[in-house]
């Protein structure tokens, strides 16, 4: 059984829990991503999920699909109005039902191949596990605007140190997006994890890391806190410059939120 799968099957379980007892209105209440709708959540992770999933046994499908989705873009589509296309603008309570049941029965599709198969992807190919764990990554960090928005706390687990990793070992990608030199020194890393548990990573060092919570780290690499949000404590310039750029996720270089913007609302 490939974990990972199971615990992006548990972050989504944890998402799908506090929007069962939504009402269809609820969906279209706004995010502080971007004014994203709860319905435009659910129809960004639903398509994506189901171009992993397409990604496993259809390259020629997976190719179509990321061309089509590039070809939009270059014609000034939105990411959201074309979501929302090819999903028929399905909405509510039915698009929460889709998503559920489509995320419950793809895992077993990544329990059943290679985690070192690779698969076509925007960008460079990918590994299954890669893909997966991509997968949690995404529910976790656009998860947290729906948490936002409904002024929920978010009781994180330790699954989460699968997005710490990816965080982690896109340390040198923050830069390269970004056109800029790769500092020689990745910065030493001690975060406490949701359980207690202290995870280290990197080189030991007293001039050059990053301490605090796992939560918080994971959300700004995910860049759904600033880090003048968070508690984090970073010693050293290149600690510092990464915490204040840093990207987990591909695509063109992002800013995170400005300090203050993304919040629990009460």
């Amino acid at each position: 059984m490939l974990q990972q799968a199971l615990d992006f099957k548990a972050e989504s379980d944890a998402l799908y829990a506090i929007l069962q007892p939504l009402e269809d209105v609820d969906f279209d209440r706004k995010t502080l991503f971007k004014d994203w709708t709860v319905n435009d959540v659910l129809q960004h992770l639903h398509f994506f999920n189901y171009a992993a999933d397409l990604s496993l046994h259809d390259e020629a499908g997976i190719v179509k699909l990321l061309t089509d989705l590039q070809a939009a873009y270059a014609d000034g589509e939105t990411i959201v109005s074309y979501t929302d296309k090819q999903l028929n603008g399905v909405r509510g309570r039915e698009l929460l039902l889709l998503w559920h049941d489509y995320y419950t029965n793809m895992v077993d599709n990544f329990h059943a191949v290679d985690p070192k198969k690779r698969l076509k992807w925007a960008g460079p190919d990918m590994s299954v596990l890669s893909s997966i764990t991509a997968r949690l990554m995404e529910t976790w960090s656009h998860g947290q605007e729906v948490y936002d928005l409904l002024g929920i706390e978010r009781a994180d687990k330790d699954h989460i140190k699968n997005i710490v990793v990816m965080g982690n070992n896109t340390f040198g990608w923050t830069f390269i997006n970004r056109k800029e030199d790769v500092p020689e020194q990745k910065p030493f890393l001690k975060l406490t994890a949701p359980s207690g548990e202290i995870w280290e990573f990197n080189e030991p060092s007293a001039t050059n890391y990053v301490e605090g919570s796992a939560s918080e780290f994971c959300q700004v690499v995910t860049q759904t806190r600033n880090i003048g949000d968070t508690q984090l404590k970073t010693v050293g310039d290149v600690a510092t410059k990464w915490m204040a750029v840093a990207q987990c996720f591909a695509g063109p270089p992002r800013m995170p939120p400005e300090t203050g913007s993304r919040h629990r609302q009460t």
